[in-house]
């Protein structure tokens, strides 16, 4: 794999296999690997402690493993400049950083995203898919949702490899595919007349 100046980023929905398409691609990459946990142990969930075990059982006995709930900015900055790191998972992180007010975690944001760019290629990172389905029913589901894809879409962007990973696939999807533009601001201009020009609106 050609080095980039870019983090790699792996999304994915659930049991898809994106954790161990990372995986893979950590242990190709020949380097001292430091893997970044997000997730927090809690005793009275047996299913979640499972799950956890099976990501400890598949890592090498070798890998360096930080446990990092929220201060993922912080902790990238201290591994060892030959290391790849492995991120898992925004998704994990995101739910952890919840209680964060709007602006708070904005900042939050911005401080992995510098962290993530200052890292570059070493940084492989994964990402779950949580929005093809239903609009969550309750506020805090859509919060989740809604920075979980926003933050996903930020990585991806200063990211050199964007791999989809379905039913056990992955695809580069930064290599066969093309950028959405940003048409926010656009789209807003125009259904206001845009230049000058005067467009009704339907109620």
């Amino acid at each position: 794999m050609a080095e980039s100046t870019g983090s790699i980023l792996v999304t994915g929905p659930s049991r898809s296999g994106k954790s161990e398409w990372a995986e893979h691609l950590a242990l190709s990459s020949g380097c001292p690997i430091t893997y970044i946990a997000t997730a927090t142990k809690d005793p009275n969930d047996s299913e979640w402690q499972a799950r956890l075990q099976r990501h400890r059982d598949r890592r090498p006995n070798h890998w360096q493993t930080l446990e990092v709930p929220k201060d993922l900015a912080i902790a990238l900055k201290e591994i060892p400049p030959q290391n790849r790191i492995l991120l898992d998972s925004l998704g994990t992180w995101v739910a952890n950083c919840l209680e964060l007010k709007d602006q708070d975690w904005l900042g939050q944001q911005k401080q992995l995203i510098d962290a993530l760019v200052a890292v570059g290629s070493r940084a492989i990172v994964v990402a779950e898919e949580t929005g093809w389905g239903v609009v969550p029913a309750y506020p805090l589901g859509r919060q989740f949702r809604d920075r979980l894809g926003t933050l996903t879409r930020t990585v991806a962007l200063h990211s050199s490899q964007v791999f989809l990973v379905v039913a056990g696939y992955a695809v580069d999807i930064k290599q066969h595919g093309r950028e959405v533009p940003d048409l926010g601001q656009n789209l807003g201009q125009t259904f206001e007349g845009g230049k000058g020009q005067s467009v009704k609106k339907v109620e």
